[in-house]
């Protein structure tokens, strides 16, 4: 129950900080839309538009031209000039991108001879005095000929009549409502666009950051539709003489919204565009071929075939005349440059479209990775958690980016990121809080018992403990000092207090440090066991070099203690006596409502303690049960004797630990098993004589732990058995009444 309270915790962490994510992208669009784009614009830095069609191009009235042919703005006869040679190249449309709003003011300064005019005018065939005559020379020069002027569309008050220069026709809803809706317009001269084969507005829609990424296409001065100057000079190049609007309503597209435009339809070309009307602009690299400065065009022997059958777009780059916009791929791109490359653009059918359900996609795309995190954060490690989020992430730019790249698609792959990003923080915060708790919990329940590097695990894998009790098959351990009554008389209180610190602090670190388990400390005695709470699948050879270790770590202790570096060189040498003993037991939380212990029990334990208290009978340090023996066997083990337990009816075999696995391998462990096992022989058999030599034989091959074993016990049993004699149906086996 306390590991599904900690889940749905979790689940609760990252649901909240999820849906606190959807509603931050749902109420903050701004912010969305600039995160968007950061990687829209990205993309098109990587990958500009590339030019197709190449029927566009650019007359550019740039500085040199205005140091050329003089300072802006040029006299009408000048401007009448230029559209007079642009017409002798047969262009399939000359656009003006420049206001003609307000009449000519050039005049000229006559001298005694012939007037003095600029240079731009020189060419001219006639030299009207006034000015309204040179408006008058521009609208003869576009008469009948594909010129489209520029207006621009304020909110204000109408600074003329709205041109009318072509038709619309809806299919489906009326679409004026979702255009933007403007209340005034700076127009051309009425004798100008009275002759202008085509008007439209020049209006550029730019971002908070001052780049251009949407472009309108239409929109209404008082509910009069006005067509852009791009889609005009489309309108103009094919001849055409009327829009044809497509509306949501009448779109076979399941997404799509009920209101607003889906596509415009001009001559021969079909413009998809947003619901407002407008488009997002794809940008090329600008390309110098493309562009012709103006003042080349008033040198004699210009050659204009370059200009045939295109759209031409006149328009100024002057520095001075900042008629400039910031684009994706260029922060000052020329007006008469954007505007060429919108023409372009819409000729190539290169769209770039947000469609209708791409934030419903992107949604879905957040939350379908969010859920992935989640259910991997409880199973696998943050990291790999982290990295499987990481190719997700990856894996959803790239689906982006190939959209884009394919299919001109714009899909935001940093929203659903961001979302995902925070589910998966709260996620591993909320667990890593849970295993701080957990960390408390188990420490404050097991600290005693096991060491950190257990805990640790027991943290990571806390459905492994079973609290309230389990069979388990345990390794057990006792170790107790001999003498240790007679050694604690004489101790004061505070001094047997250092004293037993000193002793047991090394052998519980040794403990801990094989993966055992303390289950208790009594007195000088310390009661260990192996495979709980965690499963260890070598107990047994744990168990056994921990009792090796101990036995090093007491050596060193006595050695400390006779140089007087512990204990004030108060104490003797010292002997402990260990068994081990394996087998099945109820291990867990043991005691009283009002404390627990985590604790081992059962007849297994009875046996392991039996076994150290038999050890000074057997004159070793460390006695096992056959048991622990069969699943320790890389060990140096020598049998003992076959011995009956207290309170047991069947004799069972004991063993001495005599080392680790080199020693078992030795020449010298060797000799000596092949000497004990004579005195096993000759003693089984009765010959008790022989096994007391054999046995002498034996002790002086054994090693100072294992002398006792020969001089303690087998030489005053051999002379006890062979004094008294033994009777028929005679066992070699040794009852232990003791426990």
């Amino acid at each position: 129950m306390d590991r599904l309270k900690g889940y749905r915790l979790y689940l609760a962490a990252v649901l909240i900080v999820y849906v606190d994510m959807a509603v931050l992208a749902a109420m903050l669009p701004a912010a969305r839309a600039d995160l968007q784009n950061i990687v829209f614009d990205q993309y098109q830095r990587w990958r500009p538009r590339v030019r197709e069609s190449e029927l566009v191009r650019t007359v550019d009235i740039d500085d040199e031209s205005i140091r050329r042919l003089g300072q802006w703005p040029w006299p009408r006869q000048a401007v009448a000039r230029l559209a007079q040679i642009l017409s002798q190249a047969h262009p399939a449309a000359i656009c003006f991108d420049i206001l003609f709003s307000e009449a000519d003011r050039s005049g000229f300064v006559k001298s005694s001879g012939a007037a003095q005019r600029p240079l731009a005018v020189a060419s001219t065939t006639t030299a009207p005095e006034a000015a309204s005559e040179g408006d008058a020379a521009l609208a003869d020069a576009i008469a009948g000929r594909p010129v489209v002027l520029g207006e621009l569309l304020i909110n204000g008050h109408l600074a003329g009549p709205v041109p009318a220069k072509s038709g619309f026709a809806i299919v489906g809803d009326d679409p004026g409502k979702t255009l933007p809706q403007l209340t005034g317009l700076i127009a051309p001269l009425d004798v100008l666009a009275k002759k202008a084969a085509g008007v439209g507005f020049v209006n550029w829609q730019a971002d908070d950051d001052r780049v251009v990424r949407r472009v309108p296409l239409l929109m209404t001065v008082n509910g009069h539709m006005q067509p852009s100057f791009a889609i005009e000079s489309l309108r103009v190049a094919q001849g055409a003489s009327t829009y044809i609007l497509k509306s949501a309503a009448a779109s076979d597209e399941t997404f799509a919204s009920s209101s607003g435009l889906v596509a415009i339809k001009v001559g021969d070309l079909v413009v998809p565009t947003q619901s407002a009307g407008d488009i997002r602009a794809y940008f090329a690299k600008a390309d110098p071929r493309f562009s012709t400065p103006a003042w080349k065009l008033f040198e004699s022997g210009a050659d204009f075939s370059d200009f045939a059958g295109k759209i031409v777009v006149v328009g100024i780059s002057a520095a001075m005349l900042s008629d400039v916009v910031a684009t994706p791929l260029d922060p000052s791109t020329p007006g008469v440059e954007a505007q060429a490359q919108l023409i372009e653009q819409m000729l190539d059918g290169a769209s770039l479209l947000r469609p209708d359900w791409a934030f419903g996609a992107e949604l879905l795309a957040g939350t379908l990775i969010s859920l992935m995190l989640v259910v991997a954060l409880p199973k696998i490690s943050t990291l790999a958690t982290a990295l499987l989020g990481a190719l997700a992430v990856a894996a959803l730019g790239l689906v982006s980016g190939l959209g884009f790249v394919k299919y001109g698609l714009l899909l935001d792959p940093v929203t659903p990121s961001l979302s995902s990003g925070a589910v998966f923080l709260a996620g591993a915060l909320a667990l890593y809080g849970q295993k701080r708790q957990q960390l408390t919990e188990i420490r404050s329940l097991f600290g005693r018992f096991v060491s950190a590097a257990v805990v640790e695990r027991l943290a990571d894998r806390p459905e492994a403990i079973k609290l309230g009790g389990e069979q388990r098959r345990l390794t057990l351990m006792f170790c107790d000092l001999r003498s240790f009554t007679t050694l604690a008389e004489h101790f004061t209180a505070i001094e047997l207090t250092s004293f037993l610190n000193e002793y047991l602090t090394p052998m519980t670190d040794i403990v801990l440090a094989r993966m055992g388990t303390i289950d208790k400390y009594m007195g000088d005695a310390i009661m260990a066991f192996w495979n709980a709470p965690l499963d260890d699948a070598a107990h047994a050879a744990n168990a056994a070099r921990a009792a090796l270790d101990m036995r090093g770590a007491l050596a060193e202790l006595n050695r400390r203690w006779a140089l007087g570096l512990e204990s004030g060189g108060s104490v003797r040498h010292l002997k402990f006596g260990v068994g081990l003993n394996t087998g099945e037991c109820c291990v867990g939380n043991l005691g009283s409502t009002r404390r627990l212990d985590y604790s081992a029990i059962g007849d297994e334990v009875n046996i392991a303690s039996r076994l150290e208290g038999a050890s000074k009978i057997f004159g070793v340090d460390i006695v096992a049960s056959a048991s622990t023996r069969e699943e320790a066997p890389g060990f140096a083990w020598l049998e003992i004797e076959r011995v009956i337990l207290k309170n047991k009816t069947r004799a069972t075999a004991v063993y001495a630990l005599a080392g680790d696995a080199d020693y078992a391998e030795s020449a010298a462990f060797k000799s000596l098993v092949e000497r004990h096992e004579k005195v096993l022989a000759a003693y089984r058999a009765g010959d008790f004589g022989a096994a007391a030599n054999a046995a002498a034989a034996a002790e002086g091959l054994a090693p100072d732990d294992l002398k006792g074993l020969y001089a303690s016990y087998y030489k005053p049993r051999l002379s006890r058995l062979a004094a008294d004699g033994v009777g028929p149906g005679w066992e070699p086996v040794l009852a232990l009444d003791t426990k």
